[in-house]
């Protein structure tokens, strides 16, 4: 079997913590399958072949045998835990895309507003960004399908396709008041993953939406011009506020750029040699491949300046995993101070290995703990600053499920869960209230102000948790949350 030297003789391939293809999940990719395979209960499966051979000669109808098998395998691993999956070729295909920041499209960062796909911006040197699209711009059809009725998902298939194939967009610019179409010739497109922005003089700002392969070699260039524009930072905010995670390589490597060096970042434990294993702020640990290394470059271009620099750390319930684990590590290391809200708490580890040329397997074989050795299963990353989204509260912090919230999730392997009480009963229906108030309300502002954003763009100067970040990195008063509290784990009981 393929390995390589380094991650601990780690088997050939990489590993990625987060959620790809809007599945939360934390996954190490496998070259090959592995060789060696448990017994085989063979009762058990002749029974599996019984009811196989029953459906297919006595059900009602033929039935296609691929499908079947197909579903059985999906229903085995699914009924797992909530990150488990099989990947026939549609998901397989979609969740490498995730993974690589890679797809064949138009290249816009979208959203929808009043029915229609807002372009939230151009990515950089896309066909879109080249033929004139612009942020604000609502895109009203695609080729011959109005896009009022369509889902997210739906108009994002219809923009997508083969490389060098057109598609028509017709566009309303509200500024100009105009309606145009725009031909535009599909390409491969390479997602951003980082924003950065100089807030005001001495301080900026640092979004990384997701980890993926060029999340890094983003990081590095764009913090480094940042530098160029004023050597003499006083403050870093790095948000990672809705980043579902992604690599965890990157995960690693992001927490490297800011810590002394060797020290521990994440430590990974399951049943597999494979999986027992302690990441440090090192090279060998998050470079997937010889060649330069983007980290080492940044501190050196910034004379180890990124190492002290003040840095406040955003997070919400949207954050899991890979954001996860940069937060836990600076955190436990006392490099940043953490602001926002309660993390998702997804500290799994998911291995990813082919069936075959476009099937796959995503199993969960590992939990992940922090330096101090904190699992954040079920329970996330507590800021030491509680801070709202708004200055009248949380718009949509009821309204986000946590991994505590997701059937069959996985305990912290070292908490027992404590009994169902009925106190726990009242909680939970409690909790389940609140998100229907909070639906209701959102609905009911909705109305009030149409196509208007409940929550400040990230980033924007009426962002109010940037604001209040600013003002932690400035030793000036910091707005704290009166109503946001502690969630702790709970997990089921290990039968």
């Amino acid at each position: 079997m393929g390995k390589f030297v380094g991650q601990k003789l780690k088997i050939a391939g990489w590993v990625a913590i987060g959620a790809v293809a809007g599945a939360l999940t934390t996954v190490q990719l496998q070259a090959v399958a592995r060789g060696t395979l448990a017994p085989l209960p063979l009762e058990e499966l002749q029974q599996l072949a019984a009811v196989f051979g029953m459906v297919k000669s006595d059900y009602v109808e033929p039935v296609d045998e691929k499908k079947l098998i197909s579903e059985a395998i999906t229903g085995m691993v699914a009924s797992l835990d909530p990150h488990s999956q099989y990947f026939d070729k549609k998901s397989f295909k979609e969740f490498r895309e995730g993974t690589s920041g890679r797809f064949v499209g138009v290249g816009i960062e979208i959203t929808m507003e009043d029915g229609l796909v807002k372009v939230v911006s151009p990515i950089e040197d896309s066909p879109a960004f080249r033929a004139g699209l612009k942020t604000g711009d609502l895109i009203t059809k695609i080729d011959d399908t109005a896009v009022k009725g369509l889902s997210i998902n739906e108009a994002v298939k219809l923009m997508r396709g083969e490389p060098r194939t057109k598609v028509l967009l017709t566009i309303f610019r509200k500024d100009e008041n105009r309606s145009f179409p725009v031909t535009i010739t599909r390409e491969e497109i390479k997602t951003q993953s980082v924003k950065t922005k100089v807030v005001e003089p001495g301080y900026a700002w640092v979004r990384v939406s997701q980890f993926q392969e060029r999340t890094i070699e983003d990081f590095a260039r764009k913090v480094e011009d940042i530098y160029k524009a004023d050597p003499k930072l006083k403050g870093l905010v790095l948000d990672l506020r809705n980043d579902p995670g992604g690599l965890l390589d990157a995960a690693v490597a992001l927490s490297a750029a800011f810590l002394p060096e060797n020290v521990t970042v994440v430590s990974t434990n399951g049943q597999l040699e494979d999986s027992k294993f302690v990441y440090k702020a090192i090279p060998q640990h998050y470079l997937r491949r010889s060649g330069t290394d983007p980290i080492k470059r940044l501190t050196d271009a910034t004379q180890g300046a990124l190492k002290k620099v003040p840095l406040v750390v955003l997070v919400n319930e949207g954050s899991a995993s890979a954001s996860e684990i940069v937060a836990g590590a600076l955190q436990d290391h006392k490099r940043a101070t953490i602001m926002g809200s309660q993390t998702f708490g997804k500290g799994s580890v998911q291995t990813v290995r082919p069936l075959g040329p476009d099937t796959g397997l995503k199993l969960t074989t590992a939990r992940y703990y922090t330096p101090s050795g904190n699992s954040i299963q079920a329970k996330g990353i507590v800021p030491d600053v509680m801070v709202d989204e708004t200055l009248e509260g949380n718009v949509f912090a009821a309204l986000r499920t946590r991994e505590a919230d997701l059937q069959k999730h996985l305990g912290n392997g070292k908490e027992a869960e404590p009994p169902m009480t009925d106190a726990r009963r009242v909680e939970e229906q409690q909790r389940e209230e609140a998100r229907e108030q909070a639906r209701k309300r959102l609905e009911e502002e909705a109305k009030k102000n149409p196509g208007q954003r409940l929550v400040p763009e990230f980033g924007s100067d009426k962002d109010f948790q940037l604001q209040q970040a600013l003002n932690q990195l400035k030793g000036q008063p910091v707005v704290v949350s009166k109503t946001l509290t502690v969630r702790t784990a709970e997990e089921k009981k290990d039968n």
